[in-house]
């Protein structure tokens, strides 16, 4: 063989066995101690420096370092604490940095179950590792305690390794036994090796070895099954909580769990360690399909739930629907990109020039992959307890409905009808997982993530599977009521309305259109100290803001379906509509009048409901007890139903703490101002909190000129503010209002600008503008992620209506300001017309609220600034 492939273990008699190490070795010792492993290291080690070899020593342990200091060895310290893929991440770019040819000593894989609990990740750390050690042409030393991690993870690492060697005392003596040597052989190799002196001689002999190996055999507990250390914290938790074992004892494995189960952020698990008990962390544990975190989304339903039932001021034990939730652990997602292969294209995305590239080829290959066999079967043992009875599969990262990073909408979910045969059940729901996992990868998350600083962080998917709250209706299922709540209303409309009394966003049928903002259908919007004021006025605007279509799931055809109100009633007239509704009767007798039939057209108020139930007071309650206990405002998600004595049942599905912008006091508003001062004046219709923002920049969408526009040209409108975003919007030094006709965020592009959140993340306001005879109009949707995206980024949000008498907008002043358009974007020339960017930073261009009063302006100090220069 090559001796430039040949290196030395430091033990000729050890090189005589293994017919000694080769470049590309990985080395793992099975060991009863640390010391014996550390008996390997110095000799391999004090070689390797002798023939001037790179040495690195990867510190991450709890015992004693395995190397003394020195100048000529490389100690790289790693907290496995701070998660798989961040432990993961930095070996990667260690052994990447370093190059081939270098000497690896890794501290005992077995010390990182205390950070990670479960040894599938050891498994999964070994299976990503070794593979690219090898490819570096390196030799690299590792250790496992015997009895510490399952036979699965055993058999794995033993399939990746090139060498692994067992390590035992027995009968006074130390022996060395070869279990695997790879593309070695020799005829007394893989026999067991008894030390003497400096020397390890074969036991060859059938009774020494019968006698030996039966003693080992009976250490080694052959016949019995090696538990994941997961699995072995479980069972002693059981043994607590079934012995009653102390408060202190329950305590510490309360916390213990919930840093393994429930998360990391400090505040969570306060609340975590004071609402679940041991019995509630077992409980979890036992709908956990894999192992790891249950995510953000989970707990913060989880909590929700716990923290009303325990609230003695109401009887919400009576009152909120029982969940029966089943959650997919955030290993399962690691182990998914591990099982695939995918492990070097997650490490290339991590990089600053893959983070975007990678990820794009990423999400491609997750939509194909397959699931490892124990984790499919615990998605078909759920979906055997599930039955058919629809499901909604949900993301739930580690990062999502946290304090201050909601993740509203960036991740998707899927209902799933479940109807169809086993296998068919199965293939539905294991393609809304890999969709959910590719999502992870989506653009818009990846740049959330950059933008709040969070694209290096530990970011485990996890999911939540819940049974859709609901019930049949004939061939359709869905909730009666469902909606987002907020305890915090920033959105108040009336002057007399109180902030803190709390708002929800109603509708009929699945919450789909409560927390997205739907082209041409809008919910109930409901301030909670005044369910009857409506931001809407006069019988045209509640026809024209009212929900129109409802979200279903038809279990005959297998689909999430839209149906009309108007279709829906026909089906369903059992159904309460006059609780929820009132008759349309001009929209009926045109009805009539046209088709000669005659049908009932509702539209959803929800007047009679609101004020005939108590179900505001009973929303107000739990949001304000959620509230207390957050210590923080709160944004829930939830569903109701309604019996025939007018009985509410609520369930609660999601709750997270909601981004608020406090009411700070900032002096009085203007009033001297005259009307050539004035770019626009308005009563309400903005969110925010107070402000006095000073504007740098204008990017204005003509209404007129966009209208005229085709659908394609809509679009690239859309990209061309997502580059001018990039390009001149900064909220600290270039301080960037945007205004444009109708509905920023729209699908549709003859209702506003299509445009993602990304592509306006950097501006300081965003204004929608009425364009009433173009059919664009805003939509007041506070509550919708799409607003959620506004208020955790402090971007101030405004609706303006020209032609509504509270609403002054004097368009051709804010004209008179220069446009700097084509100098900024020469190569989109043609949109010059319809793009306007207006330079406003010497005029003296003030934005300022005030929520207690609802006045809003817009104004220059310095009077005339027609004449400033560009």
């Amino acid at each position: 063989m090559d001796s430039a492939l040949r290196v030395t273990s430091g033990y000729d008699s050890l090189d005589q066995i293994l017919d000694g190490l080769r470049i590309g070795d990985n080395v793992v010792w099975e060991v009863d101690s640390i010391d014996d492993y550390r008996y390997f290291i110095g000799p391999y080690v004090d070689h390797a420096l002798k023939e001037n070899r790179r040495v690195i020593y990867m510190r991450f342990g709890e015992h004693e370092p395995l190397l003394g200091a020195s100048p000529h060895i490389r100690v790289c310290s790693i907290d496995p604490r701070q998660g798989f893929e961040h432990f993961a991440t930095r070996i990667h770019e260690i052994l990447r940095d370093e190059g081939t040819g270098a000497f690896y000593v890794f501290d005992c894989l077995s010390e990182l179950l205390s950070a990670w609990t479960t040894d599938h990740m050891v498994g999964n750390f070994f299976w990503v590792t070794c593979p690219y050690l090898f490819e570096l042409d390196t030799v690299a030393y590792f250790a496992l305690i015997r009895h510490s991690h399952s036979f699965e993870t055993l058999d794995r690492i033993r399939q990746t390794t090139q060498v692994l060697v067992d390590v035992y005392q027995a009968d006074g003596h130390f022996y060395v036994h070869p279990r695997k040597v790879w593309q070695r052989h020799s005829p007394t190799m893989f026999l067991p090796h008894r030390k003497h002196g400096d020397r390890f001689i074969p036991i060859t002999n059938s009774w020494e070895a019968t006698k030996l190996l039966r003693t080992h055999g009976r250490r080694e507990g052959y016949g019995t099954r090696y538990l994941d250390h997961w699995h072995q914290l479980f069972l002693e938790a059981e043994r607590l909580d079934r012995e009653q074992a102390e408060p202190r004892e329950q305590l510490t494995m309360i916390r213990h769990i919930c840093r393994h189960m429930i998360g990391r952020d400090e505040r969570v698990l306060a609340l975590a360690e004071r609402y679940f008990s041991l019995s509630d962390l077992i409980n979890i544990r036992s709908r956990i399909i894999g192992t790891g975190f249950i995510g953000g989304k989970a707990v913060g339903m989880l909590l929700a739930n716990h923290i009303l039932s325990k609230e003695l001021s109401f009887t919400w034990r009576d009152a909120l629907e029982p969940h029966d939730s089943f959650y997919v652990g955030s290993n399962v997602y690691y182990s998914y990109i591990v099982h695939n292969g995918w492990w070097k294209l997650f490490m290339e995305q991590k990089t600053t020039d893959g983070y975007f590239s990678a990820a794009e080829t990423l999400r491609e290959c997750m939509m194909q992959g397959v699931f490892p066999e124990s984790i499919r079967e615990g998605f078909r043992r759920m979906l055997e307890y599930f039955g058919q009875y629809p499901i909604i599969v949900r993301s739930s990262s580690l990062l999502e409905d946290g304090f201050g990073n909601a993740f509203a909408g960036k991740y998707d979910s899927f209902f799933r009808t479940n109807q169809g045969t086993p296998e068919e059940r199965l293939e539905m729901f294991e393609d809304a997982v890999r969709r959910i996992f590719a999502s992870a990868m989506s653009e818009e998350a990846l740049a959330y993530r950059l933008q709040r600083g969070l694209d290096q962080s530990d970011e485990q998917m996890a999911l939540l599977v819940q049974r859709v709250s609901g019930s049949y209706h004939e061939r359709y299922y869905f909730p009666e009521l469902a909606g987002v709540g907020v305890s915090y209303n920033s959105f108040v409309w009336d002057r007399d309305m109180e902030p803190t009394a709390g708002m929800l966003r109603l509708v009929l049928g699945l919450g789909t259109r409560a927390v997205d903002r739907v082209d041409g259908d809008y919910p109930c919007i409901v301030a909670l100290d005044a369910p009857m004021k409506r931001p809407v006025k006069g019988v045209e605007d509640v026809r024209k803001f009212s929900q129109r279509d409802v979200d279903v799931l038809n279990v005959e055809e297998n689909a999430l379906q839209t149906v009309s109100t108007l279709r829906l009633s026909g089906a369903l007239p059992e159904m309460p509509w006059s609780l929820y509704g009132v008759r349309d009767t001009e929209t009926s007798s045109l009805i009539r009048s046209r088709t000669r039939q005659k049908e009932d057209v509702w539209l959803l108020t929800f007047e009679r409901f609101l004020s005939q139930t108590d179900f505001c007071a009973m929303m107000q309650n739990a949001l304000k007890t959620l509230e207390n206990a957050y210590d923080y405002p709160v944004d829930i998600e939830f569903t109701a139903s309604v019996d025939t004595q007018q009985t509410i049942r609520l369930c609660v599905v999601q709750c997270r703490p909601l981004q608020t912008k406090g009411i700070q006091t900032l002096g009085q508003l203007p009033t001297d101002l005259d009307d050539e001062q004035v770019i626009f004046r308005n009563e309400g219709n903005f969110m925010g909190g107070n402000v006095a923002h000073q504007l740098s920049w204008i990017i204005w969408v003509e209404p007129d000129e966009y209208a005229r526009l085709g659908h394609a040209d809509k679009f690239e409108v859309a990209r061309l503010i997502g580059r001018l975003n990039k390009r001149i919007a900064d909220r600290q030094d270039n301080k960037t209002m945007l205004l444009g006709p109708g509905r920023w965020g729209t699908s549709t592009p003859s209702l506003g600008v299509p445009i993602a959140f990304n592509e306006i993340n950097n501006m300081t306001i965003v204004g929608e503008v009425a364009f009433e005879s173009g059919g664009m109009m805003p939509e007041l949707s506070y509550g919708s992620h799409f607003f959620q995206d506004l208020v955790e980024s402090e971007i101030f949000y405004l609706a303006l209506y020209p032609e509504r008498r509270d609403c002054q907008f004097n368009r051709q002043r804010l004209l008179n300001f220069h446009n700097v358009f084509e100098g900024l974007m020469p190569a989109s020339s043609r949109f010059k017309k319809v793009v306007k960017v207006l330079q406003v930073e010497d005029a003296g261009l003030y934005v300022r609220s005030d929520v207690v009063s609802q006045q809003l302006v817009c104004y220059s100090e310095n009077g005339d600034y027609a004449e400033l220069p560009v």
